[in-house]
């Protein structure tokens, strides 16, 4: 209900803003991994409507946005992926990796703008980050250089971590093995050893946790759908881990740096914009993250017994206290 109390508020406001541009109702359709009750949800709402309002496009008026939710499971993102093509939209947003899985093979013409995707040309979805080609382009969530970051910021608690289990399940991260590589590049520097834990149930996350005594949540729809079974398992042994973004530190995660997922969806407004302007995916960039934030969790910290150090939180992005 409170997802179509804000929809609903939404198209209400917007629709009282004079458009930039008149004409026809132009439709998009927009697959989300995630559950439509995610706490980040309605951020990732406000964030892609606002933006096309911005560039002269209004709920009601000229645009209509259909939304599906595939709350990560396989069979949903096939049978939304068909319902969104069957609309006949002028464009499609694809939100992760199983989202443009789903939505490419059926899509025909339709061009398709993801944001959320790691290695966009490893796993074959472009030609190339500067020339696409084809009908898909978008925007990626991983930089090499965050792991390093998120070795860094393990390396700073106390007590201080050894062995970190790196989590990941190969089902929704084939790419996992890009974020792998880059971790066991740069752990060595700050006396880490990365341990990859494949994981395809709650169980599995206890047992890699088990085994370590940190661990790295990667950027994943597993994790973020499993992300109470990750945080309760890393409060009953006691341990520190690191997440993607903050809606694990909000669910009482200890930390997260990753890319601001909401100004990925502000992003993607531009390109939709250009593409029912006229614009071909082919000749748009896929964009690197832009954005970056650092989330800490103090009650988290001091219920498991973990010191982070003041430099930490004195930088950080958001401070749960």
């Amino acid at each position: 209900m409170r997802r179509r109390r804000l929809l609903a508020t939404l198209a209400t406001a917007l629709a009282s803003t004079p458009a930039l541009a008149q004409g026809p109702v132009r439709r998009i359709g927009v697959l989300m991994g995630y559950s439509e009750n995610d706490p980040g949800a309605s951020d990732y709402i406000t964030a892609l409507t606002q933006g096309l309002n911005a560039r002269g496009w209004t709920l009601g008026a000229n645009l209509e946005i259909v939304w599906r939710w595939a709350d990560g499971t396989p069979a949903l993102f096939e049978r939304h992926a068909a319902e969104l093509v069957a609309l006949k939209p002028a464009a499609l947003v694809a939100q992760g990796t199983p989202s443009v899985k789903a939505l490419r093979p059926k899509a025909g013409a339709i061009p398709i703008v993801f944001t959320i995707v790691t290695d966009p040309v490893g796993q074959g979805m472009v030609e190339s980050l500067a020339h696409p080609g084809g009908t898909v382009t978008g925007f990626t969530d991983f930089d090499p250089a965050m792991a390093g970051k998120w070795m860094e910021l393990l390396s700073q608690v106390r007590p201080k971590v050894s062995r970190v289990a790196v989590l990941f399940n190969p089902e929704t991260a084939p790419f996992a093995g890009l974020m792998v590589r880059a971790i066991e590049k740069s752990a060595p520097s700050v006396g880490i050893v990365p341990q990859p834990a494949p994981c395809g149930d709650d169980g599995a996350i206890g047992a890699a946790l088990a085994a370590t005594d940190g661990a790295v949540a990667l950027p994943d729809l597993f994790n973020l759908v499993h992300r109470r079974a990750i945080v309760a398992a890393a409060a009953r042994r006691r341990m520190p881990v690191i997440y993607f973004n903050r809606t694990f530190t909000a669910a009482g995660g200890l930390m997260s740096y990753g890319v601001d997922y909401a100004d990925q969806f502000r992003r993607a407004a531009d390109y939709i914009d250009r593409l029912l302007k006229g614009a071909r995916a082919a000749d748009l960039p896929v964009q690197q993250p832009a954005e970056f934030d650092l989330s800490v969790n103090l009650r988290t910290a001091r219920s498991l017994g973990i010191e982070l150090p003041q430099t930490m939180v004195s930088v950080a992005d958001e401070v749960i206290e």
